[in-house]
């Protein structure tokens, strides 16, 4: 993974990110989630990550989302 990536997005809800992903898949871009949720206490947050020269457009189709 030579790209350099970029945080678009947090969430303590791991669906909500498991979906917008579903989303940005859908328009050909390529995320990563980071699960920094702590499975034992349930606090901690889901981040979605996208390439630098997607940022835009995956932030465009998250505000569009809501």
């Amino acid at each position: 993974m030579d790209e350099k990536w970029t945080l678009i997005f947090s969430s303590s809800d791991v669906v909500k990110v498991e979906i917008l992903k579903g989303l940005l898949a859908a328009e050909n871009i390529e995320s990563v989630i980071i699960n920094k949720k702590d499975s034992a206490y349930l606090f901690g947050e889901a981040e979605l990550y996208v390439p630098v020269e997607d940022a835009f457009k995956a932030n465009q189709i998250i505000s569009s989302s809501k």
